[in-house]
């Protein structure tokens, strides 16, 4: 079974990514302003963990982004040495270009199930999540 999630999750980021091409900013630029519109405020090392890419990478990214008007950098009042990542006004109309050219993904991912099939999936990958995500239940899983 974990090989139909990691194809099923494959085959949803290869239909984001072509999706997200068609708006002008490349796939990892989209997560992040989706992130950073859920939850603005965090430092870069925040989200490099929550993309899954490196710090260094994520800076550079940034760079290119905040050049462009779609992000800010502001001092973090806890610690003058961090920035913490907002998005900008800019930025919002970027963020809802992305949801609308990831509109008809959802409706096309879900296909064929209803209501009902579509909560009980939630719950499910939901539960997957938290399992795999809980160290002591995968490291057991894994030894």
């Amino acid at each position: 079974m974990p090989y139909l999630l990691a194809d099923s999750s494959r085959a949803l980021r290869r239909s984001f990514n072509m999706r997200v091409r068609e708006t002008g900013v490349t796939s990892q630029q989209a997560r992040l302003l989706l992130q950073l519109d859920r939850t603005p405020g965090q430092n870069q090392s925040y989200y490099a963990e929550r993309l899954e890419i490196e710090p260094i990478t994520l800076c550079r990214m940034v760079d290119r982004m905040e050049e462009g008007g779609l992000i800010e950098r502001r001092p973090d009042p806890g610690d003058r040495r961090a920035r913490l990542l907002h998005p900008t006004k800019r930025s919002k109309a970027e963020i809802e270009r992305i949801r609308a050219a990831l509109a008809g993904l959802i409706e096309t991912m879900l296909d064929g199930l209803d209501d009902a099939e579509q909560a009980l999936l939630a719950a499910m990958l939901t539960r997957i999540s938290e399992n795999l995500s809980t160290p002591a239940k995968a490291i057991a899983a894994n030894g």
